[in-house]
C-alpha cells in the first residue's frame, strides 16, 4: 500500500536530468545531439521546468554543456562508471529546501512535460515515490521524496539508476500511466535518432 500525505503547493519539487553519457553506440555525447533544433540536454531541462519542477539541475559528464533553462549544471567526474553515479551526484547536489525530485533521462526526449506534470500532481496529492508506466512497464520519469534518497543512493550502481529502488520498495511506489501523453523511446543508435527525428517531423540529417 502506498502512503499518501497531502503536500502544500509551495513545497519545492526539483527536476534532475541525467545527461552524462558518452553515447558510445551513437558516436557522440547524447547531451549535445539536436532534435527538432534543440539539444537533448536543453530539451530535457525545458520539459522538466514546463512540467512544474523548480529548480532544475542537469548532470553532465562526457561533454561539458551550458544548459539553457537549468538552474545548475553538475559535472559527474565518474560518469564513465554509468548512470548510477550520475544519479548519486545529482541527488547530493540538490538544495536542502527540495522535498522531492523528478528524475528524467536526456536520451528519452519524448517523455513530455505532461508526464512530468502527472508525477508532480501525484506528489501534490500525497505520493512520496512514483514512476511513469507505459503498457504497464515501469520507465521514466521517476519521482522520489527526499526520505527515499539514501536508499536510492545506496542501490544506484553501475548503469542502473532508480530501478533497484523501485523494485525493492514497490509497496511504496505509486504507478502513473503515461501511455496517452508520452513515450519512453530512447536514443541509443543513429537509427534511433533518425526514427525520432522523422516522428517529430525534423530533418533526419540534422
Amino acid at each position: 500500500m502506498t502512503t499518501r500525505t497531502s503536500r502544500p503547493a509551495a513545497a519545492p519539487v526539483a527536476g534532475l536530468l541525467l545527461a552524462a553519457g558518452e553515447g558510445s553506440r551513437l558516436g557522440r555525447p547524447k547531451a549535445l545531439v539536436e532534435l527538432a533544433g534543440e539539444r537533448l540536454a536543453d530539451r530535457g531541462a525545458r520539459l522538466l521546468r514546463e512540467g512544474g519542477c523548480d529548480p532544475v539541475h542537469v548532470v553532465t559528464g562526457a561533454a561539458e554543456v551550458d544548459v539553457a533553462g537549468a538552474d545548475a549544471v553538475v559535472h559527474n567526474p565518474s560518469w564513465a562508471s554509468g548512470m548510477g553515479s550520475s544519479l548519486r551526484v545529482g541527488l547530493d547536489a540538490l538544495p536542502d529546501a527540495v522535498d522531492a525530485v523528478v528524475v528524467a533521462l536526456a536520451d528519452q526526449p519524448l517523455v513530455t512535460s505532461a508526464a512530468v506534470g502527472r508525477l508532480v500532481a501525484t506528489y501534490r496529492d500525497g505520493a512520496r515515490a512514483a514512476v511513469a508506466t507505459y503498457a504497464g512497464n515501469l520507465r521514466n520519469p521517476v519521482l522520489l521524496g527526499r526520505e527515499h534518497w539514501p536508499s536510492v543512493h545506496a542501490l544506484a550502481e553501475g548503469d542502473v539508476g532508480a530501478r533497484p529502488f523501485l523494485r525493492a520498495y514497490s509497496h511504496l511506489v505509486t504507478t502513473v500511466a503515461c501511455d496517452d501523453i508520452a513515450s519512453p523511446d530512447d536514443i541509443d543508435t543513429p537509427e534511433d535518432l533518425a526514427r525520432l527525428r522523422t516522428r517529430l517531423g525534423a530533418d533526419p540529417d540534422r
